[in-house]
């Protein structure tokens, strides 16, 4: 099967999203007992971007920014550095206590301990991204999107963001863009907002065309009856897993595509990593393999990032799940939340097992 995508659009893709910045302690110290960080740019939707960007594609980021601040001089030059255009309003700091972008704390654990991560989002200016700031109807109607891709994340992060993420879903689907939706939920976002948040992700995910997520996220978001118990094996969880697609595909018949991980966590540094993918009637599933984990944040969104860049491309859907994978293992070796690829071979080298080195 084959997803219909825009033609003659300037942008491949195109995330909204909430920037901020991820510090970690260097040599995989864990966090108290640290005195060195380093400091990145981070966003899992621009994560998601990463591998279409870096591999050649027009994408765009729309965001906010504090204004006169240095972490966002900081945020830009990294989008920049990425590939990626970006858009967005300044908005004022107001005072010591107003708005500031995100802050990611992270150790990446090591061996047998667990990597922990804090995130302190307290006056995140994402909260006020407002669909009033952007010109939609010139993005999709004008300059043109190929796939937007939509996080639950940015749709539950506050009123404003939840219209915004909406307003953006109607956009695409009047103009003939194509919606990823990853349903991202998290229940701190959602207490006391269930009600509200379910009818914005049921509109979203029912003119989506691709949808997103674990077993957890299609029950708590959607509310799709949760699969039988059975066995917590690998076998049990990928029937468990097609069981419940059956039921959301007949509620939700626009989309087309839907795809989960897998993964297992043998240590920090080893980890099995697979996929499950449904294009149309076709099952492609990737039973976990072992790779070996640098950093096991943003391997998701490496997962979405490659997944998409392979439908960018109409590649067949065998090759949507393989590069997804691949892209998600590469994610993986990397320090920073995203892939960098160099160019597709790289990734297909890690699909194929071959980490021999290249003269």
């Amino acid at each position: 099967m084959s997803l219909q995508l825009k033609e003659n659009a300037r942008y491949a893709l195109l995330v909204p999203t909430s920037m901020g910045v991820r510090i970690t302690p260097v040599n995989h110290a864990p966090v108290h007992v640290s005195n060195h960080f380093e400091m990145q740019a981070t966003s899992a939707e621009p994560n998601v971007a990463s591998v279409p960007s870096f591999l050649g594609l027009p994408v765009k980021v729309l965001t906010s920014f504090v204004k006169d601040s240095s972490i966002s001089q900081f945020i830009k030059h990294n989008l920049r550095s990425r590939g990626m255009e970006y858009e967005g309003p300044e908005v004022p700091q107001g005072g010591p206590w107003g708005y500031r972008h995100q802050f990611n704390i992270a150790d990446s654990g090591y061996g047998l301990r667990g990597p922990r991560v804090l995130n302190d989002r307290a006056g995140e200016v994402g909260t006020t991204l407002n669909v009033k700031d952007f010109d939609l109807e010139k993005i999709f109607g004008e300059e043109g999107v190929q796939i937007v891709h939509l996080s639950g994340l940015i749709a539950a992060l506050s009123p404003d963001t939840k219209t915004f993420c909406l307003e953006i879903a109607r956009a695409a689907k009047k103009h003939g863009s194509l919606i990823s939706f990853d349903l991202n939920h998290r229940a701190t976002f959602w207490k006391g907002r269930e009600e509200e948040l379910h009818a914005a992700f049921t509109e979203i995910a029912s003119i989506s065309d691709i949808l997103i997520g674990n077993e957890e996220d299609f029950q708590l978001c959607l509310g799709i009856e949760g699969p039988d118990e059975g066995g917590k094996d690998l076998a049990s969880k990928i029937e468990n897993f097609k069981e419940m697609i059956g039921r959301v595909k007949s509620k939700f018949s626009n989309a087309q595509v839907f795809a989960t991980t897998l993964r297992q966590v043998i240590s920090a540094n080893e980890h099995l990593w697979g996929g499950i993918l449904l294009a149309g009637d076709e099952w492609q599933v990737i039973e976990p393999r072992k790779i070996y984990v640098l950093d096991r944040i943003g391997g998701g969104d490496g997962f979405v990032g490659g997944m998409l860049y392979a439908i960018l491309k109409e590649w067949e859907p065998e090759k949507w799940a393989q590069f997804g994978w691949a892209s998600g293992a590469l994610a993986t070796t990397f320090g920073t939340d995203y892939g960098q690829p160099a160019d597709e071979e790289m990734i297909w080298s890690i699909w194929e097992g071959n980490a021999r080195v290249r003269r």
